[in-house]
């Protein structure tokens, strides 16, 4: 018996994740939050306001962990948060919720390369100057042998 499956719709439902995000070093919690805070964005506006404590509950993490992998994505350029206050019944004012800013890709895609190329220029470095070192040490062997 053949079963009908409904078709999906490609816009309903669904949220893209781009393709890059798996290929800038990024650790799999982080991901996932980055994830997350994609399905929950404003299309219009790419921002959501959300706590840690709901990050925290979607991806079975604690809090502490949350937050130190929402810095990692700050960090790759992926996203920028912003502090809400909110205004308590007593009157007086509180933290609220964070707003994230989903940023474009291509900036932390930039930036990763950036960082790639600083990374082998440093490394490069590092070996002439282990090279001058060996050189250095022959020559003031053969002047004292």
């Amino acid at each position: 018996m053949k079963k009908n499956w409904t078709k999906r719709d490609p816009i309903k439902n669904y949220f893209p994740v781009p393709n890059e995000i798996f290929f800038l070093g990024l650790s799999s919690d982080a991901i996932s939050i980055y994830g997350h805070l994609l399905s929950w964005e404003d299309r219009k506006t790419y921002e959501c306001l959300v706590s840690y404590r709901m990050i925290s509950e979607a991806i079975g993490k604690s809090v502490t962990t949350v937050r130190k992998y929402v810095m990692e994505l700050e960090e790759r350029s992926l996203i920028r948060t912003k502090r809400t206050n909110v205004v308590a019944k007593e009157g007086h004012k509180r933290n609220g919720r964070l707003l994230y800013h989903i940023l474009p890709i291509q900036m932390a895609i930039d930036q990763f390369h950036e960082r790639q190329l600083y990374e082998a220029d440093l490394a490069l470095e590092r070996q002439r100057i282990q090279q001058r070192i060996a050189a250095l040490e022959r020559e003031e062997c053969a002047a004292v042998c």
